[in-house]
């Protein structure tokens, strides 16, 4: 099964308030400027907010006045909204076997499509048996009658391929342009 994740990463272990360590920090906002972190802090509780510090790495270091629970709530509310919208590809698979007959392959690419329309993968193979692996030919073939049927709702990622006893193909959904 194939799954795309994007992964959103929030950093909670920023420094607010007295964490800062720091005795000189740069206040961003509307009008950026160097100030004693105590005037910012102070600032801050004015507001009653809280003074956080963004890029600890700079010289000086940038801080923020923000609320921050608010600030923790809207980044896990976009992280979810981004998971909810993340798309799930599955690798579906249909096995054929190098005697399958005609009617049998036209079921067996019903619902290949159906996976297809779906926006999976198919992974189509044909699984050879004894005296089956000597003939080779017969499953490319099958497998080539298989493409022909799917027509244009799938497109072939990978050609045809051995896998042990199994010869099979990967076909990923036609994407609409």
């Amino acid at each position: 099964m194939l799954i795309i994740l994007e992964v959103l990463y929030i950093n909670k272990n920023l420094d607010l308030n007295e964490n800062i360590r720091s005795k000189e920090i740069r206040l961003s906002g509307e009008n950026s400027q160097i100030m004693k972190t105590e005037d910012a802090l102070r600032l801050a509780r004015e507001q009653n907010l809280d003074l956080v510090m963004i890029s600890p790495t700079a010289v000086p270091p940038v801080c923020r006045i923000m609320d921050y629970s608010k600030h923790l709530y809207e980044q896990s509310k976009k992280q979810k909204e981004a998971k909810k919208n993340q798309k799930v590809v599955e690798l579906k698979e249909v096995r054929l076997s190098p005697t399958i007959e005609e009617h049998d392959i036209d079921i067996k690419c019903n619902n290949a499509k159906k996976f297809l329309s779906s926006g999976n993968k198919v992974k189509v193979s044909v699984r050879f048996r004894g005296r089956q692996n000597n003939t080779t030919g017969i499953g490319s073939k099958i497998l080539e009658i298989f493409i022909n049927k799917i027509g244009d709702l799938g497109v072939v990622e990978k050609s045809a391929q051995f896998e042990g006893r199994n010869m099979f193909i990967i076909l990923s959904p036609k994407t609409a342009k």
